[in-house]
């Protein structure tokens, strides 16, 4: 077992933040690290530590392996914690990281290489009696319309590397392929340094449910109950939930099973997450792998009483996960989680970066902010435009949506144009109510009228 006296995280914002707070809990130094844009945020200030790693272009700052190694270096950081985004899936950091001595917090880099590239890790699915999407078998970078012909249309052309919803296109006929394709390949190679491209047949109104695990090197492996993802807008996730509203408790044990499955066939060590596809009849099918910590794992701390982080760093230190599937299993609850960004709604979600005028943040019992920003703070527009998560706890799902329409009525922030409103609207909505959730559902509420902050 290794003990960790001090981690760099390689990251920014809200997320760095976070992990600090567990750090900080677990008795952890953490090392902060920022571009010349970020000295003012407060993952900066928060952190035992902090080095400059260069100028604001994240392509000079956060993700120059060499700068953040070095920063790990001359602080002497045991482990890297890369949370999401950025190097958190480069394999390249992860055996870099190796060859100097420091711990990645993270999976190997061989897991990396096969659980994200995601034609690869249909394949493992396959191995791992999941169903999948008909597709291409593997990636496919010629003879576009012989591939889609076995598929048939519509279909997906989807990078193989990353996520964020760049390199995906849907197809609804054979006229548009060829552009699409390519299109989705060059977005896909300077998003990720990688052109990969496959097809998949595009499933009409699916929900998108995903479940949590985590996998220590002794072989003990849990399966958290699924987040639905559904609410979207151009493969961005805005909203999302724990259980899923949509699923019963017969289809959360296969969903579970089927994770543990590839989990174990993959013979992967950290903590991930397996999406899926699931039909209006409860047919799920595998979708993809990430290897890192989501965006959206509040919401499954908030049902299980987990963290997720924590149970990271245990996991790369050689311990033995600190809880069981019979306790995640147990949980109670529903969480939602709103991401709220800093987008001018009524502008095409125009990014909206400048001085935060005021910001005034909801309270109350089970109610959760994470968040970088403060009253003051001068938003940079060279990163993902994050705000901040608002996760909020119910003993029932009723009773999260109550509470999310008073915390967001609650939350006030001026200065920018912000997507506070977009959710006040989500949570009002009879549809989202009644988790009547369709793939058209935040257009309908886009055109409805203009959306107020």
């Amino acid at each position: 077992m290794k003990h960790f006296n001090k981690i760099l995280i390689a990251n920014r914002g809200e997320i760095a933040l976070r992990i600090i707070r567990t750090l900080k809990e677990m008795g952890i130094k953490s090392v902060a690290i920022f571009s010349e844009a970020d000295r003012a945020s407060l993952h900066v200030r928060e952190a035992n530590e902090a080095v400059c790693i260069g100028p604001a272009p994240s392509n000079e700052s956060y993700l120059r392996i060499p700068q953040v190694l070095a920063a790990a270096k001359i602080t002497g950081a045991d482990a890297i914690h890369p949370g999401y985004g950025f190097l958190a899936e480069n394999p390249d950091f992860s055996t870099a990281c190796k060859k100097e001595g420091i711990v990645f917090i993270g999976p190997d880099a061989a897991s990396m290489e096969k659980l994200g590239h995601k034609a690869m890790a249909r394949a493992i699915a396959v191995k791992s009696k999941i169903p999948i999407t008909p597709g291409t078998n593997g990636c496919i970078s010629k003879n576009f319309l012989q591939g889609a012909k076995k598929i048939g249309y519509p279909l997906m052309v989807k990078a193989a590397a990353g996520g964020g919803g760049k390199g995906i296109r849907i197809v609804r006929d054979s006229s548009q392929l060829e552009r699409e394709a390519r299109m989705a390949s060059a977005e896909a190679k300077a998003a990720f340094g990688n052109g990969d491209i496959y097809f998949e047949k595009y499933i009409a109104n699916p929900r998108h449910v995903e479940i949590q695990f985590a996998r220590d090197s002794k072989g003990n492996i849990v399966a958290f109950p699924e987040r639905d993802c559904s609410i979207q807008r151009r493969h961005q996730k805005l909203l999302e939930e724990s259980p899923s509203p949509a699923v019963d408790k017969k289809t959360r044990e296969k969903l579970v099973s089927a994770t543990i499955r590839l989990a174990e066939t993959s013979k992967y060590v950290g903590v991930g997450t397996v999406e899926f596809l699931m039909d209006s009849n409860g047919n799920f099918y595998f979708m993809e792998v990430n290897t890192r910590l989501q965006v959206e794992h509040p919401v499954t701390e908030f049902i299980t009483a987990t963290d997720l982080v924590k149970e990271q760093i245990l996991i790369a230190a050689g311990e033995k996960l600190s809880v069981n599937q019979a306790q995640v299993s147990n949980f109670r609850g529903h969480a939602i989680e709103h991401r709220i960004n800093a987008e001018d709604v009524n502008n095409n979600f125009a990014p909206s970066p400048g001085k935060i005028e005021e910001f005034v943040l909801p309270g109350g019992q089970w109610v959760r902010v994470d968040t970088h920003i403060y009253q003051g703070y001068i938003l940079p527009f060279y990163y993902d435009s994050l705000l901040a998560k608002l996760i909020i706890w119910g003993a029932t799902r009723e009773e999260a949506i109550a509470r999310s329409k008073r915390a967001l009525n609650e939350f006030f922030i001026s200065g920018i144009s912000t997507t506070l409103g977009l959710h006040k609207k989500i949570v009002n909505d009879e549809d989202f109510v009644k988790s009547k959730v369709s793939a058209d559902f935040i257009e309908r509420i886009l055109a409805a009228k203009e959306i107020s902050a």
